[in-house]
């Protein structure tokens, strides 16, 4: 997309739950006249308390809008983001207001009462952090406890949440540790299941809990954190307890007597769940995971679960905000039914792997739709008329778009 004629900028808008809202292609608002990328016009035009108001639509909206690059920032924030080495280092709310001004004046602030809560929690949770030696006290769930309050665990206001970081917070506890949080209950839950087979334990930390109490366990992942093979999920770490080196069918036929656990499979990766579970031939599996559809598993494997087993119990456990983790155990169904269910090609109705979306690549390369983007897995198409009754940028956004096929 080039600018052949000069004109004034602003972004293309939808209505949104508190009012318009800028439409991101690539993750990132378009010009409502060209739809080429657009962006604030200053770091600060845009994280007033009316920074998406009505006057930040449209041709009057003060020339806070301009035509920027398709990698710049977004959404927009201080040239200084909220980060915990910057702010141990002030001293006051009225530092803080200082350094991060937009913080203060945003749609909802963060106030000087988020401020005192927030400084304190970072701090203890920074000291104990540098702390941890050992997973005797789990101390995963005691530092999720110091960011989010004592139980029962809360999301925090949103003023509070910016100054904690959470999703630093998650990424980096996830990584030293694991991606769930166990808690006592499902700790006893999975220890009276034993023996067990963890298949994708990471850095063995779930593992290394069950062993503290007493519980009989084997962890394998296929890639130990701190071995020769990187681990993409724990980078630069190290196990905290014995991990062995193997797959999860591996790990599954190697020790046909013990009691699958899956922790977290990942959502686009069958290999690690569905796989595993196929290869399984034991009569109760344990499963830690966010809810189907959400972020742990794939579609294959929740389909084989509802399909092939029954939940014999589920445990609630500590979870990030937006997250809603538990421990389900389940017991084999006593006939096994085939995924007959299986999702279909939308043109010529041939099946197709479970979870695509769309039609099939016979179709699509006999009858090419007019536009064809890719959204991670999937392709997502658009036929010409379904182009021809968008917006006119929107339409030019996509067929420009860095996802398209």
């Amino acid at each position: 997309m080039t600018d052949r004629v000069p004109h004034r900028v602003w972004p293309l808008a939808r209505p949104g739950a508190g009012g318009a809202e800028p439409v991101l292609v690539d993750g990132h608002p378009i010009c409502a006249v060209c739809g080429a990328p657009a962006g604030a016009s200053r770091p600060d035009a845009l994280t007033g308390p009316d920074a998406f108001g009505p006057g930040a639509f449209g041709p009057g909206g003060g020339g806070r809008w301009r035509h920027v690059s398709a990698t710049a920032p977004w959404p927009p924030r201080s040239v200084t983001p909220i980060t915990w080495p910057r702010l141990r280092r002030l001293g006051s709310y009225a530092d803080f207001a200082a350094r991060f001004g937009w913080a203060v004046r945003a749609a909802v602030p963060t106030t000087p009462e988020d401020w005192a809560v927030g400084m304190d929690r970072l701090g203890r949770y920074d000291r104990e952090l540098r702390a941890v030696s050992s997973t005797v006290d789990n101390p995963c769930l005691r530092l999720l406890g110091l960011l989010l309050g004592d139980a029962p665990i809360r999301p925090p206001t949103r003023g509070l949440a910016r100054l904690l970081d959470i999703r630093t917070r998650r990424r980096e506890l996830a990584a030293r540790f694991a991606w769930a949080v166990p808690d006592e209950s499902a700790l006893a839950v999975l220890a009276a299941l034993g023996p067990l087979v963890e298949a994708g334990a990471g850095t063995g930390y779930w593992a290394a809990l069950l062993r503290n109490r007493g519980a009989d366990v084997l962890a394998y992942d296929v890639a130990p954190p701190g071995g020769p093979v990187p681990n993409a999920y724990h980078p630069g770490r190290h196990t905290w307890t014995e991990v062995r080196p193997g797959d999860a069918v591996t790990a599954v036929r190697a020790h046909p007597d013990h009691t699958l656990l899956l922790c977290w499979p990942p959502f686009d990766d069958d290999a690690a769940g569905y796989h595993a579970v196929r290869a399984y031939r034991g009569e109760v599996l344990a499963y830690v995971g966010d809810a189907p559809g959400g972020a742990t598993g794939t579609p294959r494997l929740h389909q084989e679960l509802a399909l092939n087993w029954t939940p014999r119990s589920t445990t609630a456990l500590p979870a990030w905000p937006g997250l809603a983790d538990r421990l389900v155990v389940y017991a084999r169904n006593p006939r096994r039914r085939p995924l007959t269910g299986r999702d279909r090609c939308d043109e010529c109705r041939r099946y197709v792997a479970t979870g695509s979306i769309g039609r099939c690549d016979r179709c699509r390369e006999r009858h090419p739709a007019a536009l064809t983007l890719r959204v991670g897995a999937h392709r997502l198409e658009y036929p010409q008329e379904a182009l021809a009754a968008m917006h006119p940028a929107l339409a030019a956004a996509l067929r420009h778009s860095v996802h398209r096929i």
